[in-house]
């Protein structure tokens, strides 16, 4: 199954959960902002990539059969999900009305609400707006950013027309406005930056255009995120990487979403300028684009209609000592974001920042929130005389321009910063600490599957190993020396690290398992992944089903390995789980002959993830942080609410749940969390 569906595919799985009666009405808006951002990137990252294979096959005179009916069965696809999104928007909208919010446009307006409107246009919104008048002379893909939504306006006097170009202003404004309301305050109304800048489009033309009539239409454009970087060998990373984020902004577009009920002059227009003539990038769509922002849609009502607020949970390993030096000394502790507390980790790091005994820090970022405690905390390490050292990946794809500037806060502050490998992403999620113990050096160390981002510990799923053991911590320390000294060579016996040992152990642990079916003994693999596309790894998985192996796989997105054989499929489970919070960790168990191996690591099974990036998997020693892990595991395995079997129609039908008790794989895991810190044995 070609990677591109399969991504396809799980996103319709996100599309369900906006389709599902049993979520909460205000999360099921949410979720068509996220089926609409994981669809920029889509286009952004995987459609342009076919697309330039298309390109190059065309250059190069060879056969592009596979390439352009990849394109086909993707627009296909992508046009019937849009379809599915319209019916399900108009489904919720409608649903939104039962509760009394009304997400109404400028057409619906009282009296009351257009002049108080209009008012908040020339106080709160005129200032952000300036109209880019569209003529030969003017190339709009040098004018447009891929990350905002724009309005076409055509000024009609006679037979003549007028085209303008209208940015709505949504980094400087929020994009849904309240409105007031003269009669019912059980009434929340609310509407969008766009129908505003409709319903006030003459405060805006009328000082300055002669026309009898306008027409308004929304249209997004969507660009290749890819761009070159110069290899010119006087330009630092840092240069290279400011010149590659500002071409993005005149890539080529890969996709162009419009108004379907734009009159074919204005679509003509679009198609000139942005020297658009390819069918396949143009999606029709509704009154409304960059749905994106969906993704914040507020709640005037009532709190039923959002998921409840949960709180996260302490560890009574780290509450019951006196620092976590201490804590992490005593033995190997698990956190699982976010159902546990991310402010662990960042205590971690403050208190690293003035501990006296602590000598260094060293730590990969990758992707970091925009008001980041651990940086903070690392600037403050330096002004206490700590020596500090950041990997920063500069390479981090949409979050290139912040880590430039991070680059730049954290040098001005006398941070040493690293940015890594050419040609290979630093992606691992490490943290090391030197500190002085009786007169002796010690290793703490951090190892985990999420990044170090307060934000996202908010909603995506990660687990983080903390550890002082000697074994583990000087292998850290061997990866971020290899980072920063990539000539040098170590052997890694405990660690799984991309690109050094990672297919090389991996095989190993498969085959294994392979070997141990074949002598007749029990023989299993168990993954947790974002993504499974690796062809050989997938080759490897088949040929251990087909030895007897048994399979379970739980994987959130991208899937090439579809079981289709009965003699394979009978040995491989897959399953998918979409819900509240985003499925991020990646764990690895497999049998052993007995003696179980188990790793979290932060690498998916895709090549990039094994040949083109540091990536670091640990094995886990604990037992009871075994049986934690196993039970976690199974909990997800046993869900029958939000798990869908991955088949090889890709159709996504839930796991059937018969007469079994209701199981809801996120909630269980929290309860079960919630009584292990009770009863603390984790």
């Amino acid at each position: 199954m070609p990677k591109e569906l399969s991504w396809l595919s799980f996103n319709e799985r996100v599309l369900q959960e906006a389709c599902d009666e049993n979520v909460p009405l205000i999360e099921r808006v949410r979720f068509l902002g996220i089926f609409s951002s994981n669809m920029d990137e889509f286009f952004r990252v995987r459609v342009a990539a076919v697309r330039r294979a298309i390109l190059i096959d065309s250059i190069e005179s060879k056969k592009a059969h596979h390439n352009q009916t990849l394109m086909a069965r993707i627009q296909q696809k992508v046009l019937e999900l849009q379809v599915r999104f319209d019916e399900t928007y108009n489904i919720l909208m409608r649903e939104l009305i039962r509760k009394n919010i009304f997400l109404i446009s400028e057409k619906q307006l009282s009296e009351f609400q257009s002049i108080w409107l209009k008012g908040y246009f020339n106080d709160q919104l005129k200032r952000h707006i300036t109209p880019i008048s569209v003529n030969k002379n003017r190339d709009l893909t040098k004018q447009m950013s891929d990350t905002m939504t724009y309005l076409f306006v055509c000024l009609h006097k006679e037979k003549k027309h007028q085209y303008i170009l209208i940015e709505v202003p949504t980094k400087s404004v929020p994009r849904f406005v309240s409105l007031p309301s003269e009669s019912s305050k059980s009434k929340k109304y609310l509407i969008l930056l766009d129908n505003i800048i409709r319903h006030c489009a003459d405060e805006l033309f009328k000082p300055f255009f002669d026309y009898d009539d306008i027409d308004v239409y929304s249209m997004k454009l969507t660009r290749d995120a890819d761009f070159d970087i110069t290899d010119e060998l006087e330009q630092t990373q840092l240069e290279k990487m400011t010149k590659g984020v500002k071409k993005r902004l005149t890539a080529e577009p890969v996709r162009l979403v419009y108004d379907k009920e734009m009159p074919e002059h204005m679509l003509l227009i679009l198609k000139n300028q942005l020297n658009i003539s390819l069918t396949e990038f143009l999606v029709p769509g509704g009154r409304y684009h960059s749905f994106k922002d969906f993704i914040a849609f507020p709640n005037p009502s009532r709190k039923h209609l959002e998921y409840d607020k949960k709180v996260a949970l302490n560890s009574a390993r780290f509450d019951q000592s006196a620092n976590a030096f201490e804590a992490i000394a005593k033995s190997d502790i698990l956190l699982n974001y976010p159902y546990h507390k991310f402010a662990y980790f960042t205590e971690l790091i403050r208190q690293a920042a003035y501990d006296p005994a602590v000598k260094s820090i060293t730590i990969s970022l990758y992707r970091v929130a925009k008001k980041s405690r651990v940086i903070n905390s690392l600037i403050d390490a330096v002004r206490n005389g700590k020596q500090v050292t950041v990997i920063l990946e500069l390479t981090a794809r949409f979050d290139e321009e912040a880590n430039i500037e991070w680059t730049k806060l954290l040098v001005e502050a006398g941070v040493k910063v690293h940015h890594g490998i050419p040609n290979l992403k630093i992606h691992a999620k490490l943290c090391l600490i030197h500190r002085q113990e009786d007169k002796q050096t010690k290793l703490y160390c951090h190892i985990g599957s999420g990044n170090f981002n307060e934000k996202t510990a908010r909603i995506y799923t990660d687990l983080s190993l903390f550890t002082a053991n000697e074994e583990i911590t000087k292998e850290v320390e061997n990866v971020f020396d290899l980072i920063q000294h990539p000539y040098k060579h170590y052997r890694f016996n405990h660690l799984i690290v991309s690109p050094y040992n990672s297919r090389k152990r991996l095989n190993r642990l498969v085959d294994d398992e392979i070997r141990s079916a074949k002598d007749g003994l029990e023989a299993s693999i168990t993954l947790k992944l974002n993504n499974l596309v690796d062809k050989q790894l997938i080759k490897k998985l088949y040929a251990a089903a087909s030895s007897g192996v048994k399979v379970k796989l739980l994987i959130r997105g991208m899937c090439s390995l579809l079981p289709c054989k009965d003699s394979v499929s009978k040995n491989i489970e897959i399953y998918s789980i979409v819900d509240r919070y985003l499925e991020h960790s990646r764990v690895m168990i497999f049998h052993g002959n007995g003696k179980q191996k188990m790793y979290l690591c932060s690498a998916d099974w895709m090549t990039r993830n094994i040949d083109n990036r540091v990536e670091v998997g640990v094995p886990i020693y604990s037992e009871n942080l075994k049986m934690m892990i196993q039970s976690l595991m199974n909990i997800q395995f046993s869900d029958n609410t939000k798990s869908r079997i991955l088949d090889h129609a890709q159709s996504n039908p839930y796991k059937k749940r018969g007469n079994k008790k209701k199981i809801r794989s996120q909630e269980v895991v929290f309860e079960f969390l919630r009584n292990l810190e009770k009863s603390t044995l984790i």
